[in-house]
């Protein structure tokens, strides 16, 4: 049974962090969101206004947080997180797309709560699945590029045993674990880096888990990792 492990080096970096996990076991995925999921998802667009409160974007305490955090490992120039970017969007006005219906579930959950939140193909792993400080050269194929972009030395991501699987922390994500159309089982994360907002971590496991159950009929659970608590086995996949 393969697992997640979160390595000692990420905690040396983030003593104070917590990862929330879900995974979702035998969803239902037929391509375009529903009318429901694409409400959610527009909601939880409005609702993320009350995390831009500063006049200059980068003031506002979430993408401080973040920036922050992707000071301390190496990155690829430009790497932000996810939540940023999703920020980054309603600061402008821009509406969010819509992409497949648990992208969309996931999205709304950040969007809602200011967390960085992302999602691979559970069937996708080879080995057990770790988020670490890598030594780089790390095999990573960006989703719709053609070229291998392997990992830096230094750098925080998660990865398997045959290459990185999202890098940067939730900042990309590759084409060989991505969420498809024909993806089943699921593995979703989480990153919340102190502790000043576990009742929104909280609240984003519980949005996702009861939404993946009555929007996608899938089976789920949920877990939050912390250095005392380093791992979860990832189950057998139905």
């Amino acid at each position: 049974m393969s697992r997640f492990i979160v390595d000692q080096s990420f905690w040396d970096l983030f003593p104070e962090a917590q990862l929330g996990v879900v995974l979702l076991h035998n969803y239902q995925s037929s391509g375009e969101s529903s009318k429901e999921i694409k409400m959610i998802l527009r909601e939880s667009q409005s609702l993320a206004e009350q995390y831009l409160t500063e006049s200059n974007f980068a003031d506002n305490e979430v993408i401080r947080t973040y920036r922050n955090a992707y000071q301390q490992f190496k990155t690829k120039k430009g790497a932000r997180s996810s939540i940023e970017a999703l920020l980054k969007r309603v600061s402008k006005g821009n509406q969010i797309p819509s992409i497949n219906p648990l992208v969309d579930i996931y999205n709304a959950a950040s969007l809602r709560f200011a967390l960085p939140v992302g999602a691979e193909d559970l069937d996708s792993f080879v080995g057990d699945l770790r988020l670490t400080i890598t030594d780089g050269n790390d095999s990573f194929y960006l989703i719709g590029d053609e070229n291998d972009s392997p990992t830096l030395p230094n750098e925080l991501c998660y990865k398997d045993d045959i290459g990185a699987v999202c890098r940067c922390l939730n900042w990309r994500d590759g084409a060989r674990t991505m969420i498809t159309a024909n993806t089943k089982n699921a593995f979703l994360v989480i990153e919340l880096l102190d502790r000043g907002r576990l009742d929104q971590l909280i609240e984003a496991l519980n949005f996702i888990e009861g939404h993946a159950k009555l929007q996608l009929g899938a089976e789920a659970e949920k877990y939050i990792l912390t250095k005392e608590n380093t791992c979860v086995d990832l189950g057998k996949k139905i």
